[in-house]
């Protein structure tokens, strides 16, 4: 039987919820005991008190300081603690635990996913942004202190179970697979004036909007390829994306001598997440299983770079290293949101990473990034303004 204490860092987010579920379902087939220490969330106030109701915490937190008298008063009696605000979730992610979950979708994820690696305890990492704004420093810090990192993402989380840690060399290529998204077969010109609510109807997983349309524009993938540089220690040429539709096969390692091991399952996000909960042990759910017969194929394709340019940017970035990955990441999470505010076409959320990298590589902003949270922290803002103010040229001009 696993048994772990918790912290859930963004557990009313898609991932922390079903961290959350898992937990519940583990506990009941008697697999797993757990321990929730911290919950936090951010204006989900309802759910986030109905997750402390069931998990006991010692302590609450709402990212949302104006709402912290609802989450006190719909917790009151239960002897657990409610705090809000950035700090008090920073707060949470050093209390003494086995393992914490790092769930807080974007940037904002970042400081609290900076404070947890410093303690020692398991890192389960479902926060993109961390690694890819301070990548080698993050990984750094989790192992100087005796922990460990183990990703979330169900591609990376594949890569994980079947590298050869001991023996990097054995790799010859890294293959992260790609749903393609929504408009895997979609014309440019009809991706144009693609609405919000079209992007975020993915075909295989349920998940935010914001990581929805990412996938849509497989921005996603190009952060996953970042990522997966850091994590396994891959130069960007050998890291390539191969879309495919079923999201059965995860991702897969190519050895030096023609082997390749994928790692398969059905496409459900709980199990990354118990295998980052239970590693190394396997923890029994009741995971759907996988019918191959009943399947039939698995196809794949390669990935068009002209209506998904995306892919190529991360690359770039990839290749020129120091901040420009913060860039991208920052710039991009603009473009994202400007496009789900209705604000911004869809085709322009790549326009505004493009031109956010041309105009921060022209003024060497790109190349003077600090190292570690702080510095990646000040090149996102700037990232952010700077992309701010593309996305506001876009629009007037639309």
């Amino acid at each position: 039987m696993i048994e772990k204490r918790i912290t859930v860092l963004g557990s009313t987010g898609s991932v922390g919820t079903s961290t959350l579920d898992l937990m519940d379902q583990a506990e009941a087939a008697g697999t797993g005991r757990f321990q929730v220490v911290a919950l936090t969330g951010g204006a989900n106030i309802a759910r986030l008190a109905e997750q402390a109701r069931r998990w006991r915490p010692a302590v609450a937190v709402t990212a949302d300081g104006t709402r912290l008298n609802e989450l006190t008063e719909a917790l009151a009696g239960t002897g657990i603690a409610t705090v809000a605000g950035e700090a008090a979730i920073t707060e949470a992610a050093t209390r003494p635990t086995d393992l914490v979950m790092a769930a807080i979708v974007g940037a904002a994820g970042l400081k609290s996913a900076w404070a947890a690696a410093a303690t020692g305890a398991t890192l389960a990492l479902a926060n993109k942004e961390s690694l890819v704004c301070c990548g080698s420093s993050l990984i750094g810090r989790v192992t100087a202190a005796g922990g460990r990192l183990i990703p979330v993402d169900s591609e990376h989380s594949a890569i994980f179970q079947v590298f050869p840690a001991a023996a990097p060399e054995q790799v010859a290529r890294l293959v992260l697979t790609a749903s393609g998204g929504p408009f895997r077969q979609t014309s440019r010109e009809a991706m144009a004036v693609m609405t919000p609510e079209q992007a975020v109807a993915h075909p295989n997983w349920s998940m935010g909007a914001k990581i929805s349309v990412d996938s849509a524009t497989m921005a996603n993938k190009g952060l996953e390829m970042i990522e997966a540089a850091y994590l396994f220690g891959m130069p960007a040429g050998k890291i390539d994306v191969v879309v495919h539709p079923e999201s059965i096969i995860h991702s897969l390692v190519e050895f030096v001598d023609g082997s390749t091991l994928a790692q398969m399952g059905p496409p459900d996000m709980k199990t990354p997440i118990a295998c980052a909960l239970a590693w190394p042990d396997r923890m029994a759910w009741p995971a759907p299983r996988l019918d191959l017969a009943a399947l039939g194929r698995l196809t794949f394709e390669a990935p068009d770079p002209v209506r998904f340019p995306a892919l190529r940017l991360a690359r770039e970035a990839l290749e020129a290293g120091k901040g420009a990955p913060t860039v991208f990441n920052a710039a991009n999470e603009v473009g994202a949101l400007a496009f789900l505010d209705r604000r911004l076409g869809f085709l322009n959320i790549a326009a505004v990473v493009a031109e956010t990298l041309d105009r921060m590589t022209a003024t060497g902003a790109v190349s003077h990034a600090g190292d570690g949270c702080e510095g990646a922290l000040a090149l996102d803002a700037e990232a952010r303004r700077v992309a701010s103010g593309i996305v506001q040229t876009l629009a007037l001009a639309a």
